[in-house]
């Protein structure tokens, strides 16, 4: 992983470490965020931190699993990451869903938060 820009590491790192807490217990997202945070999921926006992780706590699933099937990252001029994925979701015993989700990440007090966020499900035909 060493050859690659660093922009490409950190969000690589994010990427991982999101989906794992989101698939683990997704109530701990909120080290991830800061108060300033957007978020919007399936055209639903919300703002700040607690909003968010309360946001992504009451989606109507007890289980699931996320893989990812690429993701790709940018330095933007303003030093932040911007982060898109591409992927795959099982939550609970429904169908396979593909996915698609942007990150903007910034480095905050050491380390690196999402400030903005996007997520929607490749539905088609709806």
């Amino acid at each position: 992983m060493g050859d690659k820009p660093i922009w490409e590491q950190i969000g690589s790192s994010f990427v991982q470490h999101y989906y794992h807490i989101f698939d683990t217990d997704r109530t701990q997202l909120g080290s991830l965020y800061i108060d300033a945070s957007c978020l919007t999921w399936e055209g639903q926006q919300c703002q700040g931190k607690t909003a968010i992780v309360e946001k992504l706590s009451s989606l109507p699933f007890q289980k699931i699993q996320h893989s990812i099937t690429s993701q790709d990252h940018q330095p933007t001029p303003d030093s932040c990451i911007l982060s898109m994925v591409v992927g795959q979701l099982k939550a609970d015993d429904d169908q396979v869903l593909g996915f698609h989700q942007t990150f903007l990440l910034k480095s905050f007090q050491g380390a690196w938060v999402c400030t903005n966020e996007v997520f929607r499900l490749a539905l088609h035909n709806v």
